[in-house]
C-alpha cells in the first residue's frame, strides 16, 4: 500500500481545502519545496500535487511551485500532478520537467477525445481523477455534479490506456471523517488497473481497512489533511502498511 503525501498548491503556497472550497482553505506552509522534502525524509515513496489554482483556472497556475519541487527532489521519487491540464502541450511541458505521471480530472470527463489522444501520446504517464458524490462523477474543482456514474467512467477510460484511476468522494475530501472504503473497492474490482483511494483520510484505522482491500486492485492512498495536523504519523502509517503487506503476502 502506497501512502501518497498530497501538496495542495494555491496561490504558491502549500494549503488544504474542505470539500474543495477554495474559501475554506488552511495554508500549511509557504514553501512547498520544503514540505516536498520533509515528505521525502519521512519515507514518502511518491508525492501528489493538485494546482488548485489551475484547477478552478483550466490551466496551470502554480507551475513555478511545481518546477521548484522538483528541482528540490531532483528525481528520489516519482510525482504526480493535476489541476488545470487541459491540453497536450501541457502535459508534454510537465513530463519534460520531471513530471511522472498527469492527473486528468474535468478534462477527461468534459472531453473524452482529449484522454484518448493524451492516452496515445503519452502511454504509461496519464492517471485520470475521478471525482464523485454519491457515486455520480463532479468536474470543475467539484463545483459541478454529472450524471455519470463513476465505474462506467472508469472503464471508459481504462479502455483508453489510463495507468490508474484516482477517487475522491468528495462528501469526505478534508473532513476526516474517513475513506469511503466500499465505493474504492468497488470501483477497484470493477476494474483491471489500480485504484487510488482519496478523500477523508482520517488516521490509521483508514490505513489498516485499505491494507485489507488491497489485493482487490486498491495500491495506494493520497494523505492529505491527517498528515498535516498530526492525525496521522506519515512514518509510522507507512511502516504499518507495509508489515500489513508483508503479513498478506507471505513475505
Amino acid at each position: 500500500m502506497l501512502l501518497i503525501p498530497a501538496i495542495d498548491l494555491k496561490d504558491g503556497h502549500c494549503v488544504r481545502l474542505e470539500q474543495g472550497d477554495m474559501k475554506a482553505s488552511t495554508t500549511f506552509s509557504d514553501n512547498p519545496a520544503a514540505m516536498a522534502r520533509r515528505w521525502l525524509a519521512a519515507g514518502a515513496r511518491r508525492l501528489h500535487l493538485v494546482d488548485l489554482n489551475g484547477a478552478f483556472a483550466g490551466k496551470p497556475v502554480n507551475e513555478g511551485a511545481v518546477k521548484a519541487i522538483l528541482r528540490e527532489l531532483d528525481g528520489a521519487i516519482p510525482v504526480q500532478l493535476g489541476g488545470g491540464i487541459r491540453d497536450l502541450d501541457t502535459i508534454e511541458r510537465y513530463l519534460d520537467d520531471g513530471i511522472s505521471y498527469v492527473v486528468i480530472g474535468t478534462a477527461a470527463v468534459k472531453n473524452p477525445g482529449f484522454m484518448k489522444d493524451a492516452c496515445s501520446a503519452f502511454g504509461g504517464h496519464i492517471i485520470v481523477g475521478l471525482d464523485a458524490k454519491d457515486g455520480k462523477v463532479a468536474t470543475d474543482g467539484w463545483s459541478k455534479l454529472t450524471g455519470h456514474e463513476v465505474v462506467d467512467l472508469a472503464k471508459k477510460f481504462e479502455g483508453y490506456g489510463v495507468e490508474s484511476v484516482i477517487y475522491t468522494d468528495i462528501g469526505r475530501d478534508g473532513m476526516l471523517t474517513g475513506i469511503n472504503v466500499e465505493a474504492t473497492v468497488k470501483l477497484a474490482q470493477a476494474l483491471s488497473i489500480p485504484v487510488i483511494a482519496s478523500g477523508g483520510l482520517a488516521g490509521l484505522s483508514d490505513i489498516e481497512k485499505l491494507c485489507a482491500v488491497e489485493s482487490d486492485g486498491v495500491e495506494g492512498v493520497i494523505c492529505g489533511r491527517a498528515i498535516y495536523n498530526g492525525a496521522l504519523d506519515f512514518t509510522k502509517a507507512q511502516a504499518r502498511a507495509d508489515e500489513l503487506n508483508g503479513e498478506s503476502s507471505g513475505l
